[in-house]
């Protein structure tokens, strides 16, 4: 069962949206009613969505939604009547995963919130893929600056250098990148 927190800064009551949401057998969880309890709410109920009902996203939410984003990111499904299409970019840079012009209706909640999944978990995906291209290339860099320091200091030629890395890591049962943070700081020392 998904559990949905819900966002109202409207003044229009929510409750056919959270009847809709518990027909289609999802948890919904206590409304919030301000943008700032946000990442709080966020923190402490653990929802699967987040849904937020909204006439126009203010820089308030806008930030609290990229603070939430970076601390606890989950999928936002977004329902405004402001079809600006700056503020849509700005809704979607702040971490919304689905934002919607018109109004709610009850029987499209359940494939848009599968949207709002499929797409987060998709976008989930792409960001740990980064991450772990960057990391590589952080430890190429790392990798490359023991080996020149090699070269400089043993007159050793780039692939005398780099299996005299291998031969190390392989001797101390570590990573090639962890010998070569050990030869940058040593270098850094003398």
């Amino acid at each position: 069962m998904l559990r949905i927190l819900l966002v109202n800064d409207t003044d229009k009551p929510i409750g056919e949206l959270r009847q809709a949401l518990a027909s289609h057998g999802f948890e919904v969880l206590a409304v919030v009613g301000s943008p700032h309890a946000l990442l709080a709410a966020v923190e402490g109920q653990r929802p699967d969505v987040v849904i937020i009902d909204t006439e126009s996203p203010s820089r308030d939410t806008l930030e609290q939604l990229s603070v939430m984003n970076a601390a606890a990111p989950r999928p936002v499904v977004m329902f405004s009547a402001d079809a600006n299409q700056q503020l849509i970019r700005a809704a979607v840079g702040a971490g919304v995963t689905t934002y919607l012009v018109e109004g709610i209706a009850p029987e499209k909640i359940a494939p848009i919130v599968d949207v709002a999944l499929a797409r987060f978990a998709e976008e989930s995906r792409l960001r740990q893929k980064l991450a772990e291209v960057e990391q590589k290339l952080s430890d190429r860099k790392l990798i490359d600056r023991a080996k020149g320091i090699l070269m400089d200091k043993r007159q050793m030629t780039e692939a005398v250098a780099y299996e005299t890395l291998r031969t190390q890591a392989m001797k101390q049962g570590s990573k090639l990148v962890d010998v070569a943070r050990q030869i940058i700081a040593m270098a850094d020392l003398l």
